[in-house]
């Protein structure tokens, strides 16, 4: 079984070639593969990460021998999760990126009710009617037509069956301690080359409604990263000054020092990050 990645780290920069890697990770070359791999594990593990996961989670109510999809589901951080929780019979995972899929059925080795498919959210693999539940966590912020991956949730969901979207406000993500602080260039180059659509959170409630079903539950949910526990920030850092780098805005020495900036900060107790994030848990009716 793989490992997951190291935790608390600001290493490992690549060039992301486009705007929004997420939009061709179907054909991502394995080191980014394996960059993007490590931070979404780094993410899946952080505690307030986690404490967010499952209160949406609780938001959807399923009931006992429940049949789940998440949709973009990476590295399985989010599946695996899923599955372990009791009332859950099965879960599939559906992700464009074979590369992901490789490593997120290593995580789950020994995790008997879940299995992994490649598959597109526009067009996803499974009958009509066919699962209880959808899960889409920070899938749909990367996704060019978010309305039609939420018609097919509604056509794979049975009557009664539920949907959970869990996605950033990312237009509000800063780890800036003042006007003008270098290191938001990091964090805005991160949004500008991995979300198709930084402010997408604030459209979910209508789109889910547009898309047939009846909100049950809205959530705003914020994380807060201080120097304690800095590690999925930083890494936004490091993603971000390789981003710069790429598109020529810096150069490579410039880039190290705004990863060190950032380090320097949290080693010394002045690091600080935010993001909001927005939860829409819905049914879809008779």
């Amino acid at each position: 079984m793989t490992s997951p990645p190291a935790a608390n780290t600001c290493l490992g920069s690549y060039t992301c070639p486009v705007p929004d890697v997420y939009l061709t990770i179907g054909d991502a070359q394995p080191a980014i593969i394996e960059e993007l791999a490590r931070v979404l594990e780094l993410r899946a593990a952080d505690p307030q990460q986690q404490a967010m996961r499952d209160a949406y989670f609780s938001d959807l109510g399923l009931e006992d021998d429940a049949r789940a999809v998440e949709v973009g589901c990476g590295t399985g951080a989010v599946t695996r999760a899923l599955a372990l929780r009791p009332e859950t019979a099965s879960v599939v995972g559906v992700d464009p990126s074979p590369g992901f899929l490789t490593i997120a059925s290593e995580l789950a080795d020994g995790i008997a009710n879940l299995a992994f498919v490649v598959g597109d959210a526009k067009a996803l693999p499974l009958e009509d009617g066919s699962v209880d539940a959808v899960v889409f966590h920070t899938t749909l912020c990367h996704v060019p037509e978010p309305n039609v991956a939420l018609g097919e949730a509604f056509r794979v969901l049975r009557t009664g069956g539920r949907l959970a979207v869990f996605d950033g406000d990312y237009a509000t993500a800063t780890c800036a301690s003042g006007d003008a602080d270098p290191l938001q260039a990091c964090v805005e180059a991160m949004m500008e080359t991995h979300v198709y659509d930084r402010w997408f959170a604030r459209r979910l409630p209508r789109l889910v409604l547009d898309a047939g079903f009846e909100v049950a539950k809205l959530r705003g949910h914020s994380y807060v990263e201080a120097p304690s526990s800095a590690g999925y920030m930083l890494a936004l850092v490091d993603r971000g000054a390789a981003a710069l780098t790429a598109s020529g805005r810096i150069g490579a020495e410039t880039a190290e020092a705004l990863r060190a900036e950032a380090q320097r900060r949290s080693d010394a107790g002045e690091f600080f990050g935010h993001v909001a994030y927005v939860s829409v848990v819905a049914g879809k009716p008779a």
